[in-house]
């Protein structure tokens, strides 16, 4: 009898210690865990989306030798600002000028050859009236005379190939711009067929600024605009960050869209064309176009309300008993890193957990009442 005491007084302890716990835990299971929640609205939003690009100068021309020869003159540096038509390198003449000369010789020898055969022709046209000569006799001499034009002909186009030549000596400058890299050196043996030109001259009053979008942001942004044609038109000013991080004082405008996607990329090339009054840019440099694009009357939600699945995004609806049910949304490529513009899934005037959307499961009850959100 003792012994059934004690055993009931040590498992006591025991019985008030499993109670005491399992109150504690139903204590807990009733409370509502609450989460952060927000009505949904249209607005605008106004994204910045920053793309690499490469810098050229309106007109990049490379500058080749139309004669072989060699380099005899560099009548510029580089960077130095050139205009149209101004000498830039100057090859060998000395051969180009005796063939000048060869050429005129040939020619003043075949105008004399004309003027015998005119002559002979003359001759014996007056010989054949008199019945002295056959008109065998006449056709043949006719026919040196029409030999002896054309070897004039011939001999004058030599001429204006040699004249031609010569000219092409003294290298010119093909448009206003700034020279390049000078790789040839004067005594250099250069020629039309070289791999590398002798320079390129760079117009930089304006540059041609090149950067790629991928085809679904191309075509997020030409509906957002009513068209491709009217998306160029209306885009807004780029702004353009260079290579050491700041922002070039002069915005710039796109100008054309590349109709053709790359396979390899599946991206379109742009163009924009900035003003360079200052020469701050470069042909051949880098840096960053940025697009600020605004859409209008957009459900715009955190980027917290959402959990993404591979490429599905789900969002927690809330209702008026405050529990949350699990939506899959549509929402745009383009964002602001914190933001997502809605395309499909949501409608305004619902309610949905706008933070901490990852914690919440199918059916929580997120908040305990309607009247609780203000």
């Amino acid at each position: 009898m003792t012994s059934n005491i004690k055993l009931v007084l040590l498992a006591l302890p025991f019985s008030v210690a499993i109670l005491s716990s399992c109150g504690k835990s139903s204590g807990q299971s009733s409370l509502t865990t609450t989460f952060k929640t927000m009505k949904l609205e249209k607005t605008d939003i106004t994204l910045q989306t920053k793309y690499s690009a490469t810098i050229r100068g309106r007109q990049d021309v490379e500058v080749y030798p139309q004669v072989s020869g060699t380099l005899k003159k560099l009548c510029v540096t580089e960077g130095q600002k050139v205009k149209k038509g101004q000498t830039l390198f100057v090859i060998d003449q000395v051969p180009y000028i005796a063939a000048l000369n060869t050429a005129n010789a040939a020619l003043e020898a075949a105008k004399a050859q004309l003027s015998t055969a005119e002559l002979n022709f003359n001759s014996n046209k007056t010989l054949r009236e008199q019945n002295v000569i056959s008109d065998f006799d006449l056709q043949t001499s006719y026919n040196a005379l029409l030999n002896a034009k054309a070897a004039v002909a011939q001999a004058d186009a030599q001429v204006v190939n040699a004249k031609n030549s010569l000219s092409y000596t003294e290298v010119e400058c093909p448009a206003d711009g700034v020279v390049g890299t000078l790789p040839f050196r004067q005594g250099a043996l250069v020629s039309p067929s070289m791999a590398e030109p002798l320079t390129t001259v760079s117009d930089n009053s304006q540059m041609y600024v090149y950067f790629s979008m991928t085809e679904s942001q191309l075509l997020d942004m030409a509906r957002n605009y009513g068209g491709m044609e009217s998306a160029v038109e209306n885009m807004p000013p780029l702004a353009l960050t260079l290579i050491d991080g700041s922002t070039y004082g002069v915005e710039g405008k796109v100008e054309s869209v590349s109709g053709v996607v790359d396979r390899s990329t599946g991206s379109v090339q742009l163009r924009a064309v900035f003003d360079n009054p200052q020469e701050l840019l470069h042909s051949g440099s880098t840096g960053n176009v940025i697009i600020p694009v605004t859409y209008k009357d957009q459900i715009i939600i955190p980027t917290t309300a959402t959990v993404q699945t591979q490429d599905k995004y789900r969002v927690f609806v809330v209702d008026a008993d405050g529990i949350a049910t699990e939506r899959i949304v549509t929402v745009s490529q383009q964002s602001t890193g914190n933001e997502f513009i809605v395309t499909s899934g949501l409608n305004v005037g619902e309610e949905i957990v706008s933070e901490g959307a990852g914690m919440v499961t199918e059916g929580q009850q997120v908040r305990e009442k309607a009247e609780a959100k203000k």
